[in-house]
């Protein structure tokens, strides 16, 4: 399994951000798949994602400063991706962060999760510059 994490500083406060964390957006903004369904929950929100030939489901939780999603059981291109994205006041706007544990569970997987990890490297610079943009 490897981690990857990326950074970027948003001028909007953390409230703001908080509004465009909505998991369908999350999903949109990573820009890999496409949403097909949503299922609110109690306590996390499910999303039904197609992309690429592929199909996952996200599970979603708030958290208290910020969002936590994870691919649900091994119907994905991953076999366990957890992510996190937390938001800190910083100056006049919020530092985000994006952190992902991924894993393809494939042989020689020193070589198959470094390239799993590099895809959602960009995929997670994909989200923060999006949420920025629809933000600022």
């Amino acid at each position: 399994m490897r981690t990857v994490e990326v950074s970027r500083f948003v001028n909007a406060a953390p409230a703001e951000i908080e509004r465009e964390l909505l998991p369908e957006r999350v999903v949109r903004f990573e820009g890999t798949f496409s949403v097909n369904q949503v299922e609110e929950g109690e306590d996390e929100t499910a999303v039904l994602a197609r992309g690429g030939g592929l199909q996952t489901v996200l599970v979603f939780e708030e958290r208290e400063a910020g969002v936590a999603y994870r691919q649900r059981g091994d119907e994905g291109p991953f076999e366990s991706m957890e992510t996190t994205l937390t938001l800190d006041r910083e100056n006049e706007g919020t530092r985000v962060t994006a952190r992902s544990s991924v894993s393809l569970g494939l042989p020689v997987a020193s070589v198959s999760d470094r390239v799993a990890a590099w895809k959602r490297r960009g995929e997670l610079r994909r989200l923060l510059d999006a949420l920025a943009a629809d933000v600022e």
